[in-house]
């Protein structure tokens, strides 16, 4: 029973996730913590933290994981998991190639991808907030890391990756 839900909430979580990874953060912990209590929010956060470090797309990432715990350590978790939230970008993305060419100068098409965007800004920030939490942000010291790396990013426009390093080597210092 638990493949199949992990299957149905994932390939929910991969139909209506726009934005990409960072935005679909919000429903994957909502479904994994809150609705299906598969994790808690320390474990999920640690979750998230481990697929950002990792080779590949986040929610990708997650799903692999979320798929292998629920399903208690088994594999076919992992697999049943990433391949449902891969399989509806895969069929969403064969019909986009297959219609774009006919709709791609239509209006309302175009006023529909443009109605989108503010929303998987919306979700990228929901996501954002949702990790803003007490097991994040443990007390001033990690305030004042989140801060350098956001001034590094924005001000600066230092790549991810030293700001990466420069985090790691600031947390070793502090922590």
């Amino acid at each position: 029973m638990v493949f199949v839900q992990l299957f149905i909430t994932f390939f929910k979580i991969g139909l209506f996730g726009f934005g990409g990874g960072y935005a679909m953060l919000s429903m994957i912990q909502h479904e994994v913590v809150e609705v299906h209590q598969w994790l808690g929010i320390k474990e999920f956060t640690d979750i998230v933290a481990i697929s950002q470090s990792t080779p590949g797309p986040i929610a990708i990432n997650c799903a692999t994981y979320i798929g292998y715990t629920a399903a208690g350590g088994s594999i076919s978790g992992s697999i049943i998991a990433t391949f449902a939230v891969c399989l509806p970008s895969v069929i969403i993305m064969l019909a986009v190639c297959k219609f774009f060419l006919a709709f791609g100068k239509n209006k309302y098409f175009s006023a529909a991808l443009a109605g989108m965007m503010p929303a998987a800004t919306g979700l990228v920030a929901a996501a954002a907030l949702m990790l803003m939490n007490s097991h994040n942000f443990v007390d001033y010291k990690s305030i004042i890391i989140c801060a350098a790396a956001f001034v590094l990013s924005y001000f600066f426009k230092t790549g991810i990756i030293k700001i990466i390093i420069f985090s790691g080597i600031l947390g070793y210092v502090l922590f």
